[in-house]
């Protein structure tokens, strides 16, 4: 498993996305519980359903964490908006290296028939 998680989380990818997640607050008032899920294993796991077209129920459990718990974490990443910060994040990394090529760059838009009547 280990290997299939570094190889969805590469270590330059999990450096770049530790800078954007938020910290991790563990609220358990009456103690004990399961040990949370890790977030790498997680973030493999969400990589995996977006890549593989596999549904959340499908996510096979070589990742460690249930279907239900990397949802829940997709989700709240969602929410804090980790993937676009991400997406900046490896953006600026591949600039600072040279490595974008901005001639290259294509912008997708979505078309809309206009209403009948009006203006």
């Amino acid at each position: 498993m280990a290997n299939l998680v570094e190889r969805l989380v590469p270590d330059e990818l999990w450096v770049l996305f530790r800078r954007v997640v938020p910290p991790t607050e563990v609220i358990r008032p009456q103690g004990g519980g399961r040990r949370r899920a890790g977030d790498r294993e997680a973030l493999a796991a969400i990589i995996f359903v977006a890549t593989s077209g596999c549904t959340w129920r499908q996510l096979p459990p070589v990742f460690g964490p249930s279907w239900q718990t990397v949802y829940r974490r997709f989700a709240q990443w969602s929410r804090a908006r980790v993937w676009a910060r991400l997406h900046r994040v490896v953006l600026d990394e591949l600039g600072a290296c040279g490595e974008l090529d901005w001639s290259r760059c294509a912008i997708d838009s979505v078309s809309l028939r206009a209403a009948k009547g009006g203006h």
